[in-house]
């Protein structure tokens, strides 16, 4: 009898041991991807076949005798040194994935979005060879042009998640935000709808060199939107010009006329021309008052504002030709 009790409390002390002990590793990371619907036998046999150095029915057991074998969750993890069975059955549980991240960027293009997601790891170019408009159909949103529909901002994604999901997410993250700025908007804005804060918004992100400026930028283009002038911003003219802008802006393209050039047609461009953040859809809701109608770049980043054409033309003449 004695014999078979410290054989059991030797088994069980050897147990309290291996579910606390350091498990070999093949490597300092490994990446162990458990697909949706895997028995807790599967998942043992998985991190085994991943570079895990242990016995895959000691894991199985171990997962069952934990009560907690039905919790292990589908996802991508990465399984690093010091990983013991009680804390890779926490980390399944838990479902703390190994995630990736992406970061897009405040005045970038829809196709610069597409080909950030395209180099990012592990990411599923779903997307890739589709034409914008079966992206938008995909999205829900058939018809709508995709320019600035998404939100400037660092996602994450667990490994093998796919592009188009992560769309969805920024797309609706800019629906929120958009929402926000239009409830905010100033009481006198010309602007109708949330689409044409959004168009306002682009412009303001892309013509802003300086933070401190914005405001000001916003509040040139409301005044010509009131007056009826035309807003003549360069940053739609080169959207128009596509991959026909070669990073020289010359007076003939200026006279070209495209649905996008603001020096030939009166009003907003009929989509944004960038993704604006949150400052610029703010500044579009909110700009300050103010009567300026011109501003010029300093060539500091900063630009300087002008409520008179003479006055403009004397800034122009004084920061961009030195007179």
């Amino acid at each position: 009898m004695k014999f078979f009790l410290v054989l059991a409390l030797a088994a069980g002390g050897w147990a309290f041991w291996w579910v606390n002990h350091n498990l070999p590793l093949a490597s300092s990371t490994l990446e162990l991807t458990i697909e949706p619907g895997t028995t807790p036998r599967g998942v043992a046999q998985d991190t085994v076949a991943s570079g895990v150095q242990t016995s895959a029915d000691l894991l199985y057991w171990w997962f069952r005798l934990s009560g907690q074998a039905r919790q292990i969750k589908a996802g991508s993890y990465e399984l690093e040194v010091g990983l013991t069975p009680r804390t890779l059955l926490a980390k399944l549980t838990r479902g703390e994935e190994a995630l990736r991240s992406v970061t897009l960027v405040e005045g970038w293009t829809f196709k610069q979005v597409r080909a950030a997601l395209l180099k990012s790891e592990s990411l599923k170019p779903d997307s890739q060879g589709l034409e914008d408009r079966v992206i938008m159909e995909k999205l829900g949103q058939p018809g709508r042009h995709p320019e600035g529909r998404f939100y400037p901002d660092t996602y994450t994604y667990a490994k093998g998640s796919n592009d188009i999901k992560l769309l969805l997410r920024a797309m609706h993250a800019m629906d929120k935000h958009l929402l926000t700025a239009w409830q905010a908007r100033a009481t006198d804005t010309p602007l109708k709808n949330p689409d044409e804060l959004l168009i306002l918004a682009s412009i303001v992100e892309k013509e802003t060199g300086q933070a401190s400026d914005r405001s000001l930028v916003a509040s040139v283009f409301i005044n010509r939107l009131r007056l009826g002038m035309l807003l003549q911003t360069d940053p739609t003219v080169i959207y128009g010009m596509g991959d026909r802008f070669d990073g020289n802006l010359r007076r003939r393209d200026l006279l070209a006329d495209t649905p996008w050039n603001t020096y030939t047609r009166a009003g907003l461009p009929p989509t944004p021309i960038a993704m604006p953040g949150k400052a610029s859809l703010m500044a579009a809701a909110q700009p300050v008052a103010s009567s300026a109608l011109y501003f010029v770049a300093r060539g500091d980043g900063s630009s300087q504002f002008s409520d008179s054409l003479d006055a403009h033309n004397r800034a122009v003449n004084k920061y961009q030709r030195g007179q």
